[in-house]
């Protein structure tokens, strides 16, 4: 039996992108990553998750990657898309993606219910199982919990070395929003890798009217 997961990393990031990711795995899989350690990410250190990476990647029947650039959130946003429903929208497209009848899904919105309904309306023929730390329950969502934040930690390095320190991309990191801030100072705009309709790029650019 072949069982999918779903899991994102970065939804409440600043800057860099939304990184939804969807696994595939056969049971067999299932229970030899779990005796690896995969597990919820946030869980495992990043030495760790780039070790259980590949192995995921070996075991996997099927992997599935969506990117969600800051342009684009924020370009959903003033249509009235709010995060919820662009995340929804895109776990969606993976869930269709992964060729499964059964997809544990990580539950972003706070009533898990609700979410499994609009999901579900958007994904036909697959049996959804949509709970809140689905990634700490399921192996198989632990494992797309890490091949995301694997995969947008990649991207945080790459934007590194183009424009220098810039820290895990959250507000809550000083690294972060004194990149931010000090590129806002110097150039009088903020730049294309930060998510502009978040709040604390709004009260950044507020400084200047």
């Amino acid at each position: 039996m072949v069982v999918g997961g779903i899991d994102e990393a970065g939804r409440g990031a600043l800057l860099g992108p939304l990184v939804i990711a969807g696994v595939s795995l056969e049971e067999g899989a299932a229970s030899y990553l779990r005796s690896l350690g995969v597990r919820d990410s946030k869980k495992v250190s990043p030495e760790k998750r780039e070790r259980l990476y590949p192995e995921i990647v070996r075991m996997s029947k099927r992997i599935v990657l969506v990117e969600v650039p800051p342009a684009e959130i924020d370009r959903r946003i003033r249509a009235g898309c709010n995060l919820n429903l662009t995340e929804t929208i895109k776990m969606a497209k993976v869930a269709r993606s992964l060729e499964c009848d059964t997809v544990y899904v990580d539950a972003v919105d706070v009533n898990q219910e609700r979410f499994q309904e609009t999901l579900s309306r958007m994904v036909s023929g697959v049996s959804l199982v949509c709970e809140h730390r689905a990634d700490e329950k399921y192996t198989v969502t632990g494992a797309a919990s890490i091949v995301a934040k694997v995969f947008r930690d990649r991207r945080i390095r790459e934007l590194s070395d183009r424009f220098g320190e810039i820290g895990s991309g959250y507000p809550s990191d000083a690294r972060t929003m004194n990149f931010v801030w000090n590129y806002f100072i110097r150039n009088g705009e903020l730049p294309d890798i930060v998510r502009r309709s978040w709040k604390p790029a709004r009260a950044i650019m507020a400084y200047a009217e």
